[in-house]
């Protein structure tokens, strides 16, 4: 079965490029991000490695963790990480798994259970489908999946954007609209009453139709 958004993210240990982990312990009450790779040395994932690092202080005032995973050796991951550094300007700065038995990848429906073999005899065409994004929850728990194509960068400022969004509405009852950024208006949620909302929002909310109760964002 493929991973569902509220699943517990399956726990592993693995080898990185800072030492073994345990997954579950690793994350510890922090929010996290494992994001994955089908190859070193490919292209678009070497500009994506990059970005990750520059941004990394914006996830970190998140309280986020990045990992990132790819199925190739320790040794690649770091001459990887030397060639990240020369073209983007910044080599990774968070833990690589090198995933060499796929048990990641099949723990986590990029790989099918049958793959097996010497990871540096596949292609990237091979391993096309580990190209997710994983955001997980201090309760450990799924909380987005996004997958995307060999040929398309993924867009880490949104995954930001989620981020931001997640953590208020898992301390707070509300959503976020469309196109929402942090300090936007945001919707009452469909679960409170609308006597339980005016306990929270006396003040009352803007409401173009009776469903869609809108007021401003409460501090996360």
């Amino acid at each position: 079965m493929a991973l569902a958004i509220n699943d517990t993210a399956p726990d592993f240990d693995a080898e990185t490029t800072q030492g073994r982990i345990r997954f579950h312990e690793w994350i510890g009450d922090s929010w996290a991000v494992l994001f994955s790779h089908p190859k070193d040395f490919t292209p678009v994932c070497t500009t994506e490695l990059g970005y990750m690092a520059r941004i990394k202080p914006e996830f970190d005032k998140r309280g986020v963790k990045i990992i990132g995973l790819s199925v190739d050796p320790l040794d690649r991951h770091v001459d990887w990480a030397a060639d990240i550094k020369e073209t983007q300007g910044f080599a990774p700065n968070y833990p690589m798994i090198a995933d060499t038995d796929f048990n990641v990848s099949k723990l986590y429906g990029m790989l099918p259970a049958a793959v097996s073999g010497d990871p540096t005899k596949r292609t990237p065409a091979d391993n096309q489908t580990v190209r997710n994004v994983f955001v997980i929850g201090p309760d450990k728990k799924v909380k987005l999946i996004l997958v995307y194509p060999m040929t398309t960068g993924r867009n880490f400022d949104e995954v930001l954007r989620v981020i931001d969004s997640l953590q208020l509405t898992a301390t707070h009852k509300v959503a976020t609209p469309a196109q929402w950024k942090r300090g936007d208006d945001v919707i009452i949620a469909g679960s409170v009453t609308d006597d339980e909302a005016r306990k929270t929002y006396p003040q009352g909310w803007k409401a173009p139709k009776p469903y869609i109760r809108i007021v401003p964002a409460p501090h996360p």
